[in-house]
């Protein structure tokens, strides 16, 4: 069967990890006809948009993207591309594996956790009103005169909005994840002692959905300080986290030092009907073009496109490859090795090509 996906090769690094995934990819022999778009730096330079429409159309038609990181300014410059094109298709789950592969740097074994973020909403909605603007003022005297609570002028202020529909489907989504994939437990964790009208909805909610589930699929609930303890302490306890949006996001990261690090931690966002793959990490443009990163994280989401689009065999033999150069240590990337500095390591096409050549046993 032939798919036609978007290839959405981003910016800073992107364009290396996104060829060297492609090229893996391929290698598996699937048949794909990639629409390559753009996003991002190289995106505005073209068009003057940042994220273009014929983009977005594209991977509504296709259905499916690979996507490279594209850079987020920090504290100032544009909002979040990333979470911009999950607002715009309305990819409302995240899903992010945290996964032990033999030969990673890692202080545990045998890690195995998926972290299930919900994509929509929480502080990530976007909704702020910016430091001494009018609006801001007015807003700000609003809530104090419905809250009694006393709100510094020149405050910024974002707002947390957390809904009984998104929580139903991201929840609802979670279950269906674990038993399809043979999952034992769902943890839901909030911080609902203290945010009880926000967080404490989505606890409630989870609570009511998981009734639904309780001959399949164990449930519990943990506090999101208490978790990031615990996933430290203890992780093997755990199996799938599902989180409102930031807290998703801050302990996908945790997660991923569990594995050892961003380099090997995939992701994909997930829709009704559409999805985007793409690696936990950032677009590290100081490393652009240097064929230095390891291209790990965006091969292995690779792997979760792949069985998206029911290419499971193709996806076990990538993954596998994956493992057994991994495991090998001979043709990784610098921080893959023992020690960084070892001139034996190779650059991100070198370790692509190991894993090609694993697949096609040459």
């Amino acid at each position: 069967m032939k798919h036609k996906i978007t290839l959405i090769p981003g910016d800073g690094i992107g364009p290396e990890v996104a060829e060297a995934a492609k090229r893996c990819i391929q290698a598996t022999g699937v048949d794909i006809e990639w629409e390559k778009m753009y996003a991002g730096s190289d995106a505005f330079k073209e068009t003057g948009n940042l994220l273009p429409q014929e983009t977005l159309e594209s991977v509504r038609k296709n259905k499916v993207a690979l996507k490279g990181p594209i850079v987020t300014p920090i504290g100032e410059g544009f909002r979040s591309v990333n979470v911009a094109i999950r607002h715009e298709l309305d990819l409302f789950a995240c899903v992010r594996p945290a996964k032990t592969y033999p030969g990673v740097k890692s202080y545990y074994k045998d890690i195995d956790l998926v972290i299930i973020r919900e994509n929509s909403e929480d502080l990530y909605a976007g909704i702020e009103f910016e430091q001494g603007k009018d609006d801001t003022e007015k807003l700000i005297k609003d809530i104090e005169k419905y809250s009694a609570k006393k709100i510094h002028q020149g405050s910024g202020i974002s707002i947390k909005p957390i809904s009984e529909f998104a929580t139903q489907r991201i929840v609802k989504f979670a279950f269906e994840y674990a038993i399809k994939n043979n999952r034992r437990k769902i943890t839901v964790v909030t911080k609902a002692n203290i945010m009880k009208f926000t967080d404490g909805l989505f606890l409630k909610v989870a609570r009511a959905i998981s009734k639904q589930y309780t001959q399949k699929i164990q449930f519990e609930e943990a506090l999101v300080d208490n978790m990031a303890m615990q996933l430290v302490q203890k992780p093997h306890n755990f199996d799938i986290l599902v989180l409102p949006n930031l807290y998703g996001d801050i302990l996908s990261d945790l997660c991923a030092g569990l594995v050892g690090g961003l380099g090997v931690a995939p992701g994909a966002n997930l829709g009704d009907d559409l999805a985007v793959f793409e690696a936990v990490h950032g677009s590290a443009p100081k490393y652009k073009g240097l064929n230095k990163v390891n291209p790990t994280a965006m091969i292995l989401s690779g792997v979760l496109m792949l069985r998206h689009i029911k290419e499971d065999k193709a996806a076990d033999r990538l993954e596998n490859a994956v493992k057994e150069v991994i495991s090998e240590g001979r043709f990784v990337t610098y921080d893959l090795k023992a020690d960084p500095k070892d001139p034996s390591c190779v650059g991100t096409k070198e370790m692509a090509d190991a894993i090609i050549n694993k697949i096609t046993g040459r």
